[in-house]
């Protein structure tokens, strides 16, 4: 078997695509783009967007956003911050735009998910509570209940 050039090429996309993954989950709370994430790995906009959702099933900016829902659950679950902290604790700068897009995820507001959620993990290991709290999108939800 001979290797292609493509292939090499591939590897370095996805090497990448890694870094600018890992940059997401470090800087989730900082204001990104996707033509600043594309910048940091010397690649179009356009090429990071298609490449990142080829490898990784999703947008840069909607992982990113499921970065910081992930962590908006984890600070409501807390209980001692308010809503509009928590959304601006996790980079987002519009409140209305954060309430919506966790709702999208988490399925109720984060008003509702803080009183009802604040108690519901203590105890439970670290690792259990990022499986059984992360935020599942609508396709996800829908694919899980035909099986």
């Amino acid at each position: 078997m001979t290797s292609t050039p493509e292939r090499p090429q591939h590897l370095r996309d996805l090497a990448l695509l890694r870094r600018v993954r890992d940059r997401i989950d470090r800087e989730y709370a900082q204001p990104l783009d996707v033509e600043a994430l594309a910048r940091g790995v010397h690649m179009s906009a356009g090429h990071l967007s298609r490449q990142f959702r080829i490898a990784y099933g999703e947008s840069p900016y909607s992982y990113l956003m499921t970065r910081r829902i992930e962590r908006a659950m984890a600070l409501l679950r807390r209980g001692d911050l308010s809503v509009t902290e928590v959304c601006f604790a996790v980079g987002s700068s519009s409140l209305g735009t954060f309430s919506t897009r966790f709702t999208e995820l988490v399925g109720v507001p984060p008003s509702v998910y803080r009183q009802e959620h604040a108690a519901a993990t203590q105890g439970m290991p670290s690792c259990v509570v990022k499986r059984v709290t992360r935020p599942i999108r609508n396709q996800e939800a829908q694919a899980s209940a035909g099986n």
